[in-house]
């Protein structure tokens, strides 16, 4: 079925709640001002009313929806455009394992794995071009990446500030550097500022994440008009989830740690609105490696995100799993928010990115935090920083393959190290969210030496590519670590699809608070409930079913089964193997 937008219409309300927005946003500019704005941005809208989208969509998400992570030239074969080498081995391999496919930047850029983005309008000429990206379209929903924060020092508006040339050169941002920064919260240990050589002598532009990425200035609004022109071209060409990359940096005010600024909320809130009048199904993933309580911040009020990436997970899980305690994760389950309606976290343990640190804030304390870093150290790993206002480094993030992650430390690194990985990736099944899956770790890539040796790039560790053919031949092996992997998730996902508990936002419990050997979540209400038990040790332990049973309050089944495993349960006790995980689930 094809949805057709035939007209955006947007009602006089919804007009009103923009230029209230609008008001708030750009708090020194006139009435006047903002009617010009207002109407430019209505005239683009209704300009855009025939965008389609292949779609049979009822929801948003449901238990059978999945992320794949994956840079466009993830996989490559020679002489083929990536994105389409990357498309066939997603239908000959991944098929009805993932639903939604989140391309990492595929646009022209000059650094950063993409994310220096010098053109908002042509990609990278060996991954295709837009033709490549719709195809994608016809078959997946399509997550891509709004990179808001800055753009390459080669993209035109930084070339328009060094020429001084309107209007281009008044969306960098250049602010007086000699006061006003000191509590700025820094995500690298590079120098905030970077002096360009501009026609009318040299001047400081503000540069978050290096020299390469020149942050823009988003106190200008037609920057705002500028970003809504390139969703409006994502969804010309089939894309419909919108990853807002780090949006908590994009406003900065004098005397304020320039992080979450109120105005970055409200330009949220805005883009929500725009976004839904395009297409209704459109979803805005936030990015945010921060602590907890900021990162949920774009999801409470309920009318931001849609999406939040759960960054507490991933550093959270391994160092369960790499000292067999899930204390502090049965606390923090124990914790878990209360989101509203529509709104749900993206559950994964790799990324693109390395294993954030900030999220452990207050949840970890310093000595276990630091055996943290030892123990993925000893296993390959590398730690990056960032620069705190005192000057000192910090670490920021674990650089490590998730699948090198999972090693043993003693002599034998392989010993339970496919036990240990499936039980994390069960886990991001098991919780409330929607799971996802970053190619590399999916294919089990151990730490790629060989590409950091050639960069000097931390995160290269965990971004190692694939020749096509050479990944055919090892995942038509059965034995091979990959087919074991792809097999048993597609096998858990198939399941997962089918039980109503494991929606993104079905009911959540933590029922193992104070076990350090168990986590142990209750999914789902009333009669419709699953028990999710997972073996956080590397030992084989005993279980008693029947208390956790009347913890659920689903004690009136005549006898329950290990759906995952396919099990009957024969009794009370339940044996498990280490690392193992049980779907437990009630049968009249």
């Amino acid at each position: 079925m094809t949805e057709l937008n035939k007209s955006i219409l947007i009602e006089s309300r919804e007009i009103q709640i923009l230029k209230s927005l609008l008001l708030e946003i750009y708090s020194p500019i006139s009435n006047d001002q903002i009617e010009v704005i207002m109407r430019e941005l209505l005239q683009i809208l209704e300009t855009n009313t025939n965008i389609r989208f292949s779609s049979s969509k009822i929801e948003k998400w449901n238990a059978s929806s999945s992320v794949l992570i994956t840079y466009p030239d993830a996989v490559f074969k020679k002489e083929n455009s990536t994105l389409k080498t990357l498309l066939d081995l997603i239908e000959n391999d991944l098929k009805n394992f993932v639903t939604t496919i989140h391309i990492l930047p595929f646009l022209k850029s000059t650094s950063d794995g993409g994310f220096a983005v010098s053109s908002h309008d042509e990609l990278e000429e060996k991954f295709g071009d837009w033709k490549n990206i719709r195809e994608f379209s016809k078959k997946y929903t399509i997550m891509a990446d709004l990179v808001l924060n800055h753009v390459s020092s080669s993209h035109q508006w930084v070339k328009d500030f060094i020429a001084q040339k309107s209007p281009n050169c008044k969306y960098i941002l250049s602010p007086k550097i000699d006061s006003g920064w000191d509590d700025v919260i820094r995500p690298r240990s590079s120098s905030l500022f970077t002096n360009l050589k501009t026609t009318i002598g040299n001047k400081d532009v503000w540069s978050t994440f290096g020299p390469d990425q020149i942050d823009v200035d988003w106190r200008n609004p037609s920057v705002l008009i500028e970003f809504i022109k390139i969703i409006i071209l994502y969804f010309n060409n089939g894309i419909s989830w919108i990853r807002l990359d780090a949006i908590a940096f994009i406003w900065k005010e004098e005397n304020t740690n320039c992080l979450h600024l109120d105005q970055v909320h409200l330009i949220v809130k805005f883009l929500k609105i725009i976004l839904n009048k395009l297409f209704k199904h459109s979803v805005i993933i936030t990015e945010t490696n921060v602590p907890e309580k900021e990162n949920i911040s774009y999801l409470i009020s309920g009318n931001e995100a849609d999406i939040a990436y759960n960054f507490t997970l991933p550093p959270l899980l391994l160092e369960a799993v790499i000292n067999n305690k899930a204390d502090l994760l049965n606390k923090w389950l124990n914790n878990w928010p209360k989101l509203p309606r529509n709104t749900t976290f993206l559950n994964f343990t790799s990324s693109h990115d390395g294993i954030g640190l900030r999220a452990l804030e207050g949840l970890m304390d310093n000595d276990r935090i630091h055996s943290l870093l030892v123990n993925c150290e000893k296993r390959g790993g590398l730690i990056s920083h960032r620069r705190m206002p005192n000057g000192e480094d910090s670490p920021y993030e674990l650089n490590i393959s998730w699948w090198s992650a999972m090693a043993d430390s003693g002599i034998d690194p392989s010993h339970l190290q496919l036990k240990r990985f499936f039980l994390t990736q069960l886990f991001t099944m098991a919780i409330q969210g929607i799971p996802a899956f970053y190619l590399q770790s999916i294919f089990a890539s151990e730490n790629d030496y060989s590409t950091f040796g050639q960069t000097g790039q931390r995160r290269d560790l965990n971004r190692h590519k694939f020749e096509a053919n050479s990944l055919a031949h090892i995942l038509k092996q059965k034995n091979s670590i990959p087919n074991k992997i792809i097999s048993f998730l597609k096998n858990a996902m198939s399941i997962r699809s089918q039980n109503i508990p494991f929606h993104p936002e079905s009911p959540m419990n933590c029922l193992s608070l104070g076990r350090t050997d168990f986590v142990i979540i209750l999914r789902g209400d009333k009669n419709n409930k699953i028990l999710a038990i997972h073996n956080m040790t590397n030992m084989r332990l005993n279980l008693s079913i029947s208390e956790y049973i009347e913890k659920a309050k689903f004690s009136h089944f005549k006898r329950y089964r290990d759906i995952l495993n396919n099990r009957l349960i024969s009794n009370n006790f339940l044996e498990l193997e280490p690392y193992s995980v049980m779907w437990i689930k009630g049968e009249i």
